[in-house]
C-alpha cells in the first residue's frame, strides 16, 4: 500500500513539474470593427463613458475581471488588412503596407507561427476566421498548421453574398441568420476542436480566432434581435441588430473560455482579446442623431484619430493579476515579440520586427514604459494623408499636403482624457511638436514608408466602393 501511494505521489509530482515547465498556450481573439468603448464594462475605469449601458458583453467582461485591461491599446492601422499583416509580422504598417494592397509578402518574413516554432518546435498553430483582403500569402505559407484559407469580408457575409446586388445602402439594414449568424458559431467550433486536438496530443498551441463580427453586413438571429428591440433605444448611434450581433459574438467567446475550463488548461493559457481597428462611424439602421458610435473618442475607422485606432485590449493568463489595469500604450504589432517571449524564446527576431514584448507589463501593470528602441508608437496612412506618433501621454497627429509636405500639426494628451476634439494643445507646446515631428519623419524615412501623392484621393470607382465596404 505504501509503495502504491508513493508511486502515485511520484507520478503526480512529475506530472505537475511537466505541466509547469511546458510552454503556455496562447489564444488571440481578434474582432472586426469593434470600438474602444463598445463593451458593457469600461475598458478604462477612469473614463465612465468607455463602456455602453446598452450592449451586453458578459464573457469579454470576464476576461477583464480575470486579467489585465490596457487602457491605451492600439490597432496598428485603422483598416483591417494592414492591421492583420502587421500583427502577423510584428511590423508597423509604415513598413509592411498601409492599405489592402501591399508589396509585402508575409511568407517571406518573420510571422507569429514562425517565431513560436523558433521558441519551441512543439507549438501547433492555427488561424480560423477572417484572414484579410489581398494578403498574398496563405496562412499555411506563413507557418500555420491549420486554417480556413484565404478568407475575407465576403466569407463573413457582405451584401453580394447575402442576395443583394450592390452595396450596404442597396439592401436591408440587417440580415437574419438563425443557424450561423456572421459565422461566429462555426469559427468558434473550429477553434475549440483545434484546442481539444492539441490538448489530446499534449502539444502547446497558438490559435487565432479572427471573428467576422462586428464587420458589416449586420447579421444576427431573430431571437437575439427581438431581445434588443424590446430593450429600447441604444445609447449610441448603432441599431438593435448591431447590438444583437455583438451579443452573439460575445457568446462565441464565452464558449472558447468554457472549453479551456472543461479541458483543465485555463491556468496555462494566455487569452488575448482585441480588435483590428476602431468602430465604424455609421452602421446601417443606426441613428446619427444619437451619441457617436465611438463616443467618447474622436473619429472612427479609417482615421488615425483615436476612434480609428484605439481598441479594447485585454490579456488573461499565467501570472497576470486579476482585475488589473495598465495605462502603458501598446499596439497589435507588439503581439509577435510578446508571444515569442511568453513561449520562452530568446533568439533575435530580426531588424524588421518593430514591436517589443510587453510581457513585463503583464507581471507589473504599474511599470512606466517599455524598452522600445524608438520609445514611440507609429501610425501612417498616406492614402488619407495622415500620420501619427504617440510617446507617453502625448500624441502628434499630422495631415499631409498632396505634395507630401506636412499641412497641419495637432498635439493631444490622450491618457486620462482620450477625446481629441477640442483639445489640441499644439500652439502651447511648439518645441514638443517639433521634436515629435522630427522623430516621426525620421522613422518613416528609415523604413522607406510610402508618401502621399496628389492622386491618392481620386481612386477608381471600384476601389472606392471596396474601401467603403471594408
Amino acid at each position: 500500500m505504501f509503495r502504491f501511494v508513493l508511486a502515485v505521489v511520484i507520478v503526480c509530482g512529475l506530472s505537475a513539474v511537466a505541466t509547469a515547465d511546458s510552454p503556455p498556450n496562447i489564444i488571440l481573439i481578434l474582432t472586426d470593427d469593434q470600438g474602444w468603448s463598445q463593451l458593457s464594462e469600461a475598458i478604462d475605469p477612469r473614463v465612465p463613458e468607455s463602456k455602453s449601458d446598452y450592449l451586453e458583453t458578459p464573457n469579454i467582461n470576464r476576461i477583464i475581471r480575470e486579467g489585465m485591461r490596457f487602457t491605451s491599446g492600439y490597432s496598428p492601422a485603422p483598416l483591417c488588412t494592414p492591421t492583420r499583416r502587421s500583427i502577423l509580422c510584428g511590423t508597423t504598417t509604415a513598413r509592411s503596407g498601409t492599405e489592402f494592397k501591399s508589396t509585402w509578402v508575409p511568407a517571406e518574413h518573420m510571422t507569429i507561427p514562425k517565431a513560436l516554432k523558433l521558441a519551441s518546435e512543439d507549438y501547433r498553430c492555427a488561424h480560423f476566421g477572417k484572414w484579410g483582403e489581398q494578403m498574398i500569402s496563405t496562412p499555411e505559407q506563413c507557418g500555420y498548421h491549420a486554417s480556413d484559407g484565404l478568407t475575407g469580408n465576403v466569407t463573413g457575409g457582405m451584401p453580394n453574398s447575402l442576395g443583394v446586388k450592390g452595396g450596404h445602402a442597396d439592401g436591408p439594414p440587417h440580415f437574419i441568420d438563425n443557424k450561423d449568424p456572421k459565422r461566429t458559431r462555426s469559427v468558434t467550433d473550429r477553434t475549440i476542436e483545434f484546442i481539444r486536438q492539441q490538448t489530446r496530443d499534449g502539444k502547446p498551441f497558438y490559435v487565432q480566432a479572427s471573428y467576422y463580427a462586428q464587420h458589416l453586413s449586420v447579421v444576427c438571429s431573430e431571437e437575439t434581435l427581438a431581445k434588443y428591440q424590446k430593450k429600447g433605444t441604444p445609447d449610441r448611434g448603432y441599431p438593435p441588430a448591431w447590438a444583437a450581433m455583438m451579443q452573439e459574438l460575445d457568446a462565441g467567446i464565452g464558449r472558447l473560455l468554457a472549453s479551456l475550463d472543461d479541458l483543465g488548461i485555463a491556468d496555462n493559457t494566455y487569452v488575448v482579446f482585441t480588435a483590428d481597428n476602431g468602430g465604424r462611424g455609421t452602421v446601417p439602421g443606426g441613428d446619427t442623431n444619437r451619441l457617436a458610435t465611438n463616443h467618447p473618442l474622436t473619429g472612427a475607422k479609417h482615421s488615425l484619430y483615436e476612434g480609428g485606432i484605439r481598441v479594447p485590449l485585454i490579456v488573461r493568463g499565467p501570472g497576470v493579476s486579476a482585475g488589473s489595469t495598465c495605462h502603458v500604450p501598446v499596439a497589435g504589432y507588439d503581439f509577435l515579440p510578446t508571444f515569442f517571449d511568453l513561449a520562452g524564446g530568446t533568439a533575435s527576431l530580426g531588424a524588421e520586427v518593430d514591436g517589443v514584448s510587453f510581457r513585463p507589463l503583464l507581471k507589473e501593470a504599474d511599470a512606466k514604459s517599455l524598452d522600445r528602441p524608438e520609445g514611440a508608437l507609429f501610425f501612417h496612412r498616406p492614402g488619407r494623408r495622415e500620420s501619427a506618433i504617440r510617446v507617453g501621454d502625448l500624441k502628434l497627429f499630422v495631415k499631409w499636403t498632396p505634395q507630401g509636405k506636412i499641412a497641419t500639426r495637432e498635439l493631444y494628451q490622450v491618457d486620462a482624457n482620450p477625446t481629441e476634439e477640442g483639445h489640441n494643445i499644439a500652439e502651447q507646446h511648439p518645441k514638443k511638436v517639433a521634436a515629435l515631428e522630427a522623430q516621426l519623419l525620421g522613422y518613416l524615412e528609415s523604413v522607406d514608408a510610402e508618401k502621399p501623392s496628389p492622386n491618392q484621393r481620386k481612386k477608381p470607382k471600384r476601389q472606392r466602393k471596396n474601401a467603403d465596404a471594408s
